[in-house]
């Protein structure tokens, strides 16, 4: 964590009540203040414009993200920090220094969690959070007081039940269907799905009106942020747990729905 030695003993404290005190606000406007998410949800945003950002219809103004460090990069006017919550590959993260005080900063080495309030931005096709606070967390209970502040903003903002991994629960199924990051619809995900197997199975349930269905590759094409390591292991679950079946060959794919 970017901090000087003055402050940093007081950036890594906890609050009062020993949890993160940034909660969701909605306006009456309907915006976003600061929307507690997962690294899955701002790389799969719907971009409304270049710095513009929605999910389900919401724009995106300040968001809070809990994670742990897997890296860091200092530069002369920026510190550039991979933060990893385990949803989704690791986001980048870019906090602004004050360059008087540039020689007095200290770093949180990887393995350190912190908690992230700032703001999505896009440059050059690369999504990253441009934070305006970054705070190192020192007690772990805060990452499931996260986990839990997600599920319920995004219940009370939407208007359906959501479990830890983001994805629909049967107690939804009445609500309308809303489209969700990356321009796919939210198609109510079998109960005890990841967050990254559920955006797996949403691509191929879409390809699955084309005969052969979809190409590993163009399954990679359609989820470029994440690894093909992660789509792999996705696809082998979802074969195995019977949601999804080859075609043609072992490279093509669709959903058993179809």
């Amino acid at each position: 964590m970017a901090c000087t030695q003055r402050s940093c003993q007081k950036a890594c404290s906890l609050s009062p009540d020993g949890i993160t005190s940034h909660k969701a606000v909605v306006t009456k406007r309907g915006s976003l203040e600061i929307l507690p998410c997962t690294v899955s949800q701002l790389l799969t945003a719907s971009q409304v414009s270049n710095d513009s950002f929605a999910i389900c219809d919401w724009e995106l103004h300040q968001v809070s993200l809990v994670g742990v460090i897997r890296g860091f990069a200092p530069f002369v006017t920026n510190v550039q920090y991979s933060v990893d919550d385990m949803t989704g590959p690791p986001l980048n993260v870019k906090q602004w220094v004050n360059t008087e005080d540039c020689a007095l900063m200290m770093f949180a080495s990887p393995g350190t969690y912190v908690k992230v309030t700032g703001s999505l931005r896009n440059f050059k096709g690369q999504r990253s959070l441009l934070a305006m606070d970054i705070r190192c967390i020192k007690d772990l209970n805060e990452i499931t007081s996260h986990m839990l502040e997600v599920v319920q903003a995004h219940m009370q903002l939407f208007g359906k039940m959501f479990d830890v991994n983001m994805n629909t629960t049967a107690a939804s199924l009445s609500g309308r269907a809303v489209k969700c990051g990356g321009g796919h619809s939210d198609a109510f995900l079998p109960h005890g799905l990841s967050t990254i197997q559920g955006q797996v199975l949403n691509v191929i349930k879409s390809f699955s009106v084309h005969d052969d269905g979809i190409s590993c590759h163009d399954l990679k094409t359609q989820l470029d942020y994440l690894s093909m390591k992660d789509i792999r292991t996705s696809l082998a679950f979802l074969i195995r747990e019977g949601h999804v079946f080859s075609t043609i060959d072992d490279k093509h794919f669709k959903s058993t729905e179809h």
